[in-house]
C-alpha cells in the first residue's frame, strides 16, 4: 500500500463515481487471444449487468491520502438469487388429458446463491491486496442476506483471478462449461424448410421452463421476471414440421402431454443494450482480412462466405440460454434455432452469438461456433459462506457431482 494512503470500501454512487468506474473499465481487459485483448463497454450504467437481479449491490475501493485525496482504485459487483442445487424424487407428478394418475416426478431443492463479478483494479494499484478487500467486504453482505453459497466465473488462463478465488478466498473450482461464440454473417443463415419455429408468450415458456427444466443446477427461482425482461426478444420452439403450428398451437400443457418426438427450446436476450465489446491489439493485416471477408459476403451472398464481423470497433452480442430439446432429431432443431437466432442477431446489429452450456450436454456439438472465438473451459468456483447451515437433503453442494446440464442466466453473463 502507498505510504500514508489507506484503501476504504463503500457503495457504489451513481452521483459522482461514473467517470473514475469507466476509466477503470477501459483500462482492464476481460479477456485476450493472442496479442488481441477484449474490453468491454458499459454503455454509461455500471450496474447494467446486476440491476436486473432480484438483489444487487456494487461496491467501490477508493483510496484516500493525508491530505483527503480520494481516488476510486477498483470496484466489484454482486447479486442473489434463488437456484436449484439438486432435485428430489416426489409423488406430486402433473396429470394430463386423458390420465387422471399422479406419477412420480423429480422436483427441485432450491439454495440463496450469489455470484460475484466484474472484479476490477485498476492496472497501477495490482497486487496490494485491494481486490481481496473487495471480494471480503461483498461476501459481508452476502452473508448479511443469507446466502449460501457464493460464486464466481472466471478464463481459466486468469492465473491472477483463480489465484485470487482459490488460494485467499478458499473457493473451489466447481463447473468448467464452454462458451460457444459465433460470428454474425453478412448473409442470412438458412435452416431446413422441414422444421416449424414458434415464437412463445413469456406465460406458456415460464410453465414449459419450469416443468422441464426447474430440476436443472443453476435454475433461477424468478424465471418468470427474466422472461418477461425488456432485454428478453422471446423464446423460440422448434419442431418437425407437420406436428403444429404458430396457429394451431395448442397451449404449454396439452403439449407436454403429447409432445412431437424431437422439439427443442431456447431463449435469446439482448447483451446489446447492457454492454458493447471491443477487440484491440489486432495487425492492420488481420483488420483487412476480416474486411475482405465481409466484402465478398455482402457481394455474394448466395456464396456463404464464412465472413468475419468488425469485432475491432464496439459490437453487441445476443446471448442464447435455456436450451433444451428431446428426441432424435433434437440437435437439428436446436441448430435450427441457432439459424433463426442469428438471423435475429443480424437484423439487431450485433457482431457474434454467444452461448454457455455444460461441457457434456448433448446439445452442444449441435451448436454452429468459431473454436478460436470460443472458450472450452470457463471455470467456475465456489464457496460455502457460512458454517450454521445444515446439511439437509442436499449435502454441500460444493461436492456435488456435475450433471449433464446448467442453466446460464442472461442477466450474470
Amino acid at each position: 500500500m502507498e505510504e500514508n494512503k489507506v484503501i476504504e470500501v463503500r457503495e457504489f454512487n451513481a452521483n459522482k463515481d461514473i467517470p473514475s468506474v469507466e476509466d477503470i473499465e477501459r483500462r482492464c481487459e476481460v479477456g485476450s487471444t493472442g496479442q488481441m485483448s477484449l474490453f468491454t463497454n458499459l454503455l454509461g450504467d455500471p450496474i447494467s449487468r446486476i440491476r436486473h437481479s432480484p438483489s444487487f449491490l456494487m461496491l467501490v475501493a477508493e483510496m484516500v491520502g493525508d491530505n483527503s485525496e480520494k481516488e476510486i482504485v477498483g470496484m466489484i459487483r454482486g447479486c442473489i438469487k434463488t437456484v436449484t442445487c439438486s432435485k428430489k424424487l416426489t409423488r406430486n407428478g402433473s396429470k394430463c388429458k386423458n390420465n387422471n394418475i399422479d406419477t412420480p416426478k423429480l422436483s427441485p431443492i432450491c439454495t440463496k446463491l450469489a455470484y460475484i463479478l466484474g472484479l476490477r483494479v485498476s492496472p497501477s494499484h495490482r497486487r496490494k491486496g485491494i481486490g481481496l478487500k473487495l471480494v471480503k467486504e461483498m461476501e459481508q453482505w452476502f452473508i448479511k442476506n443469507g446466502v449460501e453459497y457464493s460464486y464466481i466465473a472466471t478464463d481459466k488462463d486468469n492465473k491472477p483471478s483463480l489465484n485470487l478465488f482459490t488460494q485467499k478466498c478458499d473457493y473451489t473450482k466447481f463447473r468448467t462449461p464452454s462458451i460457444l461464440v459465433q460470428p454474425v454473417f453478412a448473409h442470412r443463415v438458412k435452416f431446413p424448410s422441414r422444421v416449424t419455429i414458434i415464437k412463445l408468450t413469456p406465460s406458456d415458456s415460464e410453465r414449459l421452463y419450469r416443468h422441464r427444466f426447474s430440476t436443472t443446477e443453476f435454475f433461477p427461482r424468478d424465471i418468470d421476471r427474466i422472461l418477461d425482461n425488456k432485454l428478453n426478444l422471446g423464446t423460440y420452439l422448434a419442431i418437425p414440421r407437420g406436428s403444429f403450428s404458430a396457429e394451431s398451437w395448442p397451449g404449454w400443457n396439452e403439449f407436454l402431454c403429447d409432445p412431437p418426438e424431437s422439439w427443442a427450446i431456447m431463449s435469446v436476450w439482448n447483451c446489446k443494450e447492457v454492454f458493447t465489446l471491443e477487440i484491440k491489439g489486432a495487425s492492420r493485416a488481420r483488420r483487412l482480412a476480416a474486411k475482405a471477408t465481409r466484402v465478398v459476403d455482402k457481394a455474394l451472398p448466395w456464396l456463404e462466405v464464412p465472413s468475419v464481423p468488425d469485432v475491432f470497433r464496439p459490437f453487441g452480442l445476443l446471448f442464447m440460454y435455456g436450451l433444451g430439446g428431446e428426441g432424435p432429431r433434437g440437435g437439428s432443431l436446436m441448430k435450427a434455432l441457432c439459424g433463426h437466432t442469428h438471423n435475429l442477431a443480424k437484423a439487431n446489429g450485433c457482431g457474434v452469438l454467444v452461448t454457455e452450456v455444460a461441457s457434456g450436454d448433448p446439445l452442444r456439438l449441435a451448436i454452429p461456433h468459431w473454436k478460436r472465438l470460443s472458450c472450452a473451459e470457463d471455470v467456475w468456483c465456489i464457496k460455502r459462506l457460512a458454517g450454521h447451515y445444515s446439511d439437509g437433503p442436499v449435502g454441500d453442494w460444493t461436492k456435488s457431482q456435475p450433471g449433464l446440464s446448467i442453466f446460464v442466466d442472461p442477466r450474470e453473463f
